[in-house]
């Protein structure tokens, strides 16, 4: 009975006059997005999980033990950083 109500009652085939050209018009007059916005928004975002993942591997790394041990100083550290390119694999 709905179907045979809705099949009698066809949609008008007029459309208001300059449809069209309000449509366009409201289109064209939408904000563009600032790229700048968009990429601060979205770095905002990424910095949460990444501080998260930050304070897990700190943590793992503080109750596994890896943080304690013999102090190294930044210039020790540096230097076998360094020198451990230049040494031999057999040394």
């Amino acid at each position: 009975m709905l179907l045979a109500a809705a099949r009698a009652d066809r949609p008008s085939e007029h459309v208001p006059y300059a449809f069209e050209k309000r449509i366009l018009a409201r289109l064209a007059a939408a904000p563009q997005p600032d790229a700048w916005t968009v990429w601060a928004r979205l770095l905002w975002r990424a910095a949460t999980p990444c501080l998260g993942f930050t304070a897990v591997l700190v943590g793992m790394a503080f109750f596994t033990g890896a943080l304690q041990g013999t102090p190294v100083s930044l210039g020790e550290g540096l230097e076998t950083t360094v020198y451990a390119v230049l040494t031999e694999p057999g040394e």
